[in-house]
């Protein structure tokens, strides 16, 4: 369909239009001139200075009768009249004149205008319409092999379902599994990523393929396909949706490798490539080659990888390492996919350098993993969301905010207590209207490092199984439950974009303010970000949110149930960490009943 653009002036021009469906849409921008329209412009200013104007009404009837004759019917005999209105020597020219400068002659006239010579711009632009999930959601990471009721058995599906009730309850809405097919066995990586491997020792679940099949098998410890249907079907009573983790890569022992040599990478001699981020190495690893002879076949095969799985129920995605790929690839891939499957959601994995990252949204994926795991002050957060939530970036990356992952445990979390936790919380589920955690790692508040400064998590569920008491004393659980519930009723914390950060006279503090579009709803939000109580003056701009400066207004802490009145300009807060480090207000004109 087509949709008339508005002059804005300067040479600048405007359309919208609706989207209604789900899926990849493309427009372009195509430009002619309307001769009919440049006409009156004349006509009205010869017109108004007085000059003789029949010649200019002959002009005018010409291209009225071109316009018909490219106009169907009745339109077409309509325009014929009119030009032969302006043609007319038996009527006044003045009468002519009148009938020419009607608005329902020129609007007519435009819709049929000259386009042999149009211009089309040299590029098509693409709109990817996603699902809502991809503007908001919350994600809940786990491994399922390491919640088995008995310590030291591999989880299984089964166990898994057996949590979806406690997960629900937390408030989160997607479940998302690391890779759950075969392990490879030949240079299976020990426990805390040791090149040294026992008997017992369950590998790395990225280490993708096995006797027992690839990506498109699923681990037999974790169950049978009924297994994992099952658990889909209980995951959706539940509210939630399971994402998988796609990770393009194989482990030696992956049929691929035996059956497909070619697409991948062999040196001099005769050894596979195996994964390197130097001075990292992974030999349990080994990466496809996107530029081998095969490629076609590689491609059509990985997307085949995405189909199997999607056509078994799975919607959404974290692909793992995508800046480790060809841009043209993901651009090919996620275009075929949208095609047929516009409901899919892709979350990518890339902890990469910002235009890189910012490249991948283009190519299509729905949410993106962002820095905001390292930035670590208020000044730090509020450059980068400024960043984040300004155009151009607005326009087409959707932030997802980790505090932590399996690969990222941050030293200030190493170095922090509960409170540090809490913090890092409310930050991500305030600030993004799409965050995730791993857990239970996080909520249990582990914070032992591999090697202090570094990292890594101690004992890390990548390499070994673990057992949890997810009910441990400390835990995270009541303010994890709370805040999500929050998030689901209060629509200024649905989105990302409506940020907009608060003056404060205190540098370890960090306010920001979010509404709805209609300002029905205002959160206000204020972090201390230091370990010590600290104390300052917020102004928050009431007008700019639909609220009466002139007048109290109520500023409601739905973390502690208590309510303040404020004024126009600053108000004071007060925040001990050990008590609560934050205040998320709800603010409205009048006490809320």
């Amino acid at each position: 369909r087509e949709q008339p653009m508005r002059d804005l002036g300067n040479d600048e021009w405007q359309a919208e239009f609706l989207l209604e469906k789900l899926g990849l849409y493309e427009c372009q921008v195509v430009a002619w001139v309307d001769h009919f329209v440049t006409w009156i412009e004349g006509f009205h200013k010869k017109a108004d200075g007085g000059e003789e104007i029949g010649v200019e009404l002959l002009i005018g009837a010409e291209l009225l009768e071109a316009a018909a004759g490219r106009a169907p019917k009745p339109e077409s005999g309509r325009l014929r009249e009119w030009a032969a209105h302006l043609r007319d020597p038996s009527l006044p020219a003045a009468e002519r004149g009148l009938a020419a400068r009607n608005p329902a002659l020129a609007d007519l006239a435009r819709r049929y205008p000259d386009r042999s010579l149009a211009s089309e711009a040299p590029f098509v632009r693409k709109i990817l319409v996603d699902p809502p999930k991809a503007v908001f959601s919350s994600w809940y990471e786990l491994f399922p092999r390491s919640w088995a009721r008995e310590p030291g058995r591999h989880g299984t599906f089964a166990d898994c379902e057996r949590l979806l009730p406690e997960i629900a309850a937390l408030g989160f809405d997607v479940l998302y599994l690391p890779p759950i097919h075969p392990i490879g066995r030949r240079f299976r990586k020990g426990k805390n990523n040791d090149v040294r491997c026992g008997p017992d020792d369950v590998g790395s679940p990225w280490a993708i393929g096995a006797e027992e099949g690839g990506h498109k098998a699923l681990h037999p410890q974790l169950g049978s396909w009924e297994d994992f249907h099952r658990l889909q079907e209980r995951a959706r009573e539940y509210g939630l949706e399971i994402a998988l983790d796609i990770a393009l890569q194989c482990s030696p022992d992956h049929p691929y490798v035996r059956e497909h040599p070619g697409w991948f990478r062999w040196r001099p001699d005769g050894t596979v490539q195996y994964a390197e981020n130097p001075p990292k190495k992974y030999q349990d690893i080994i990466p496809f080659d996107f530029e081998c002879a095969e490629w076609r076949l590689l491609w059509e095969e990985l997307r085949s990888i995405f189909v199997f799985w999607i056509e078994r129920g799975v919607k959404i995605f974290r692909v793992d390492n995508p800046h480790t790929k060809p841009m043209a690839f993901w651009e090919w891939l996620i275009s075929e996919l949208k095609a047929d499957y516009p409901e899919v959601i892709l979350l990518a994995e890339a902890f990469t350098r910002p235009k890189i990252l910012y490249h991948l949204a283009k190519c299509g994926f729905s949410q993106g993993y962002t820095y905001f795991t390292w930035r670590a002050t208020p000044a730090e957060l509020r450059e980068y969301l400024v960043e984040l939530t300004s155009s151009p970036v607005r326009e087409f990356f959707r932030p997802n905010f980790w505090p932590n992952t399996p690969d990222i445990l941050p030293v200030y979390l190493q170095q922090g207590d509960r409170s540090t936790f809490l913090q890092r919380l409310i930050l991500a589920a305030t600030l993004s209207s799409n965050y995730g955690i791993y857990g239970p790692a996080f909520e249990l508040c582990v914070r032992s490092a591999l090697v202090p400064g570094k990292e890594e998590y101690l004992d890390s569920e990548k390499y070994e199984i673990r057992h949890w008491e997810w009910n441990a004393p400390g835990n995270l659980k009541p303010e994890i439950a709370r805040i999500n519930h929050i998030r689901k009723t209060h629509r200024a914390l649905q989105a990302t974009d409506n940020l907009r950060f608060c003056e404060v006279d205190n540098p370890q503090l960090l306010a920001y303010a979010k509404a709805s579009p209609d300002l029905g709803d205002v959160i206000l939000v204020v972090v201390n970000m230091d370990a010590h109580p600290q104390s300052g003056w917020v102004r928050f701009p009431a007008e700019e949110f639909g609220i009466d400066s002139h007048k109290p207004f109520q500023v409601n802490d739905l973390l502690a149930d208590t309510s303040y009145t404020w004024h126009d300009g600053s108000n004071y807060v007060r925040l001990d960490p050990t008590l609560r480090p934050a205040h998320l207000f709800w603010v409205t004109q009048y006490a809320p009943d």
